[in-house]
């Protein structure tokens, strides 16, 4: 019995072990930026943090369309569909391209918009002199997020990890240089750290069409051969699965943005406390998240060759992986919980032995996240590959914000639970998305839904 999932095992962990990676890396690198502007001084680091917060909420949105292209193209090669393969890919570059372009005056002109919200004049300023650099970076990251699900499609994954990887250094040696005047170059600070980041993004989408126009494999899709021209299909095709993508991850994230605010409110020791602890999930959510786009693969295969038997043992295989890295994350928090929260805090900090009691605790709740949000991103990633994800958009905005946030604010406020209940209400909210998302998926197999053959675009 095992013997026939392992076949599902291999090929999963191929494609998954390093979108991993490539997902740790960025993180390595924003958690870089974030390190040495905070050597430069506190208001530039609160003016990162504000810019960066409000480049990732655009993001979420906008990256949506490069997301799409991961199991509409699964399918597409799975059925043999050359011409496919490369409409689609063009026009989720165009969307991407296109919606970073629509959203950079916002960047451009945020200083009034961060006033309003009750920013500083000196941060709000530093953050639209970070935005206005670091802003374009966002065409240059969408662009690599759409090549980076083109070379997973074609499960070419890890040259995606080592462009990724090699940005750290390269994010690191441009910091060291421009925020703070280092060999030869001018002092720039928060402007600094925007030229730097921006390089690296750029440099990473050249090295990822490079590789995407020399790849043997990918030859035969003429990927930019006549890019100029357009192609409408395919781009409503890219848009209808794209976008409630994009509202699906704008309204998780937002959820994360809104428990933070809420935190706040308790009290400052609090909110450092569940600022470390959600870094520390964030950090092994990259797991999860890394399976679940190897999930949209190997369903979205399945997909093309009509193949239920198929679907479900791939569906089967990954949800044993996911629960597995879980367990081990669980042991972690439940064993390391006081060390991890330390190794965030200075040691003759006054506050440290209460932040760390807070955090500590916090993460004992995070060994429920485990499950929760692990199987969410999982059920998540199958529908993505049965191009299921209008529904999916409806259900996660209902779990997080009908459910999860109000409960959070029960808990936290009206019923006295403090920190603890702010985290049960998220984990409700997960929990719910991850039943509904899942039972949608597995009806549909069941259903014979996600099988049926689809007219090609």
């Amino acid at each position: 019995m095992l013997g026939r999932y392992a076949p599902h095992v291999a090929a999963t962990l191929s494609l998954g072990l390093p979108l991993i990676g490539s997902h740790l890396a960025r993180m390595a690198i924003g958690v870089s930026d974030t390190v040495m502007i905070g050597w430069y001084g506190v208001e530039p680091l609160a003016a990162l943090v504000i810019a960066t917060s409000f480049v990732h909420i655009l993001f979420f949105l906008g990256m949506g369309f490069g997301t799409a292209v991961m199991g509409l193209m699964a399918t597409a090669i799975a059925r043999g569909d050359e011409t496919e393969v490369r409409r689609l890919t063009r026009m989720a570059l165009w969307l991407s391209l296109g919606f970073g372009l629509a959203v950079m005056p916002s960047m451009w002109f945020s200083r009034p918009v961060l006033l309003g919200l009750g920013q500083t004049e000196v941060v709000s300023q530093l953050a639209q002199d970070y935005l206005r650099i670091a802003g374009w970076g966002l065409m240059a990251n969408l662009v690599a997020l759409t090549l980076n699900s083109y070379l997973a499609a074609l499960e070419r994954t890890q040259f995606v990890m080592w462009v990724t990887l090699a940005g750290l250094p390269l994010n690191i040696a441009l910091n060291y240089a421009f925020i703070f005047g280092n060999l030869g170059a001018p002092e720039l600070g928060v402007r600094g750290a925007a030229i730097a980041s921006l390089s690296v993004q750029i440099a990473g989408a050249l090295a990822l069409a490079i590789y995407a126009n020399w790849l043997p494999i990918a030859r035969k899709y003429e990927l930019f051969v006549r890019f100029w021209k357009p192609d409408w299909l395919a781009m409503r095709a890219v848009f209808l699965v794209g976008l409630p993508i994009g509202i699906t991850l704008l309204a998780e994230g937002a959820l994360f943005v809104a428990s933070n605010v809420m935190m706040g409110w308790i009290g400052t020791p609090q909110l450092a406390a569940h600022g470390i602890a959600l870094q520390i999930t964030s950090i092994t959510f990259m797991a999860h998240l890394g399976l679940s786009n190897a999930a949209t693969i190997r369903v979205g295969q399945a997909k093309g060759r009509g193949d239920v038997v198929w679907m479900r043992d791939a569906a089967v295989t990954v949800i044993g992986l996911s629960l597995l890295f879980a367990a081990l994350f669980i042991a972690i928090y439940l064993i390391f919980a006081r060390p991890l929260v330390q190794v965030f805090m200075d040691p003759a900090d006054p506050q440290l032995p209460l932040i760390v009691g807070i955090g500590a605790s916090l993460l004992m709740y995070a060994a429920l996240f485990q499950l929760t949000d692990a199987l969410q991103v999982i059920a998540i990633g199958f529908l993505r590959g049965v191009h299921d994800t209008r529904v999916p958009m409806f259900i996660a905005a209902f779990s997080y914000w009908a459910v999860g946030m109000p409960v959070a604010w029960g808990l936290a406020f009206p019923l006295g639970v403090g920190p603890a209940g702010l985290w049960l209400g998220l984990c409700v909210g997960l929990t719910l998305a991850a039943v509904l998302l899942m039972w949608r998926f597995w009806r549909g197999l069941e259903r014979g839904d996600w099988t049926r053959p689809e007219q090609p675009v």
